[in-house]
């Protein structure tokens, strides 16, 4: 029997709890700040747990202001929300769908409200749904993936633009099913290379305003999605394909995010960098 990294465990309500999670996700930052974002506001889907409650805690210990929506997962959001005020720093979360355009115009104009401004922006949300056999993909299943996972980008970046200026940063999570493919996560995986796509033309487009747009491709993650992705086997497996022999965890990925959206990556753009545990990819 391959060997099982971590407890059998499964969740049937998606996007999944990270309260739920054994073990639990280490989402702490490994570093004391720098100061790298101080004074600017961040705004993070899906920022309740996972890879976007590191990077909200990340940012935070670095300065910034945050904003994080979730749809319905309160729990996770309510200790989000007391992890990042622990952190020193100003918070407002949102509960809502991305799906919905309307819903995308409110959170950044109560982000802006709350603030006073917009600064980073950080497309995080994002849903997949196993089906082993194309045949099996209904409509419903594929647009609800597209309007989740990339609807939601063009939604989110129309209503921030207004508020971004000279210097701002948007930051897009992609993933590596992108360039290596996942036969059971068709319409998930083309979502995350529509990301990818999205980024460059994006970045080409808002050049001339100073704002940069970039994205992270993460690997095989220790997150809720994956227990209320995949059965009790295939999640206490979960990572052991990768060059590493094991799952990331969102600590090792938040900090892409933070040199992205700081003056350490005032030079890129366009780009994906790519946390997966040494998988090579043509990025």
């Amino acid at each position: 029997m391959a060997e099982e990294l971590q407890p059998r465990q499964k969740q049937d309500r998606r996007p999944g709890t990270e309260a739920k999670m054994r073990p639990e996700p280490d989402y702490r930052p490994r570093h004391p700040g720098a100061g790298k974002l101080e004074g600017r506001v961040a705004l993070i889907t899906g920022g309740d747990s996972g890879i976007g409650r590191a990077v909200a805690l990340a940012m935070a210990r670095e300065g910034a202001s945050i904003s994080f929506i979730y749809l319905d997962e309160h729990e996770d959001a309510e200790k989000t929300e007391e992890l990042v005020r622990e952190e020193g720093a100003d918070v407002v979360r949102i509960a809502g769908d991305i799906g919905s355009e309307d819903f995308c115009a409110l959170a950044v104009e109560e982000t802006v409200k709350a603030f006073g401004r917009l600064d980073i922006l950080v497309n995080n949300a994002g849903e997949q749904h196993v089906q082993k056999d194309l045949t099996d993909l209904d409509a419903e299943q594929i647009e609800q993936t597209f309007r989740t996972n990339i609807f939601a980008c063009f939604y989110m970046v129309k209503a921030a633009l207004p508020h971004l200026g000279e210097g701002a940063s948007i930051i897009n999570t992609t993933s590596v099913t992108a360039y290596k493919g996942s036969p059971a996560l068709l319409d998930y995986s083309a979502t995350k290379g529509a990301i990818v796509s999205f980024t460059r033309s994006l970045s080409v487009s808002l050049m001339e305003k100073g704002i940069r747009v970039n994205a992270v491709a993460p690997g095989p993650i220790w997150t809720p999605l994956i227990p209320a992705s995949y059965d009790e086997e295939k999640t206490a497996k979960h990572g052991l394909n990768a060059p590493m022999k094991r799952a990331g965890q969102p600590n090792e990925v938040a900090p892409a995010y933070v040199f992205l959206a700081s003056d350490d990556g005032s030079y890129m753009s366009g780009q994906v960098l790519h946390p997966n545990g040494g998988t090579i990819v043509d990025s």
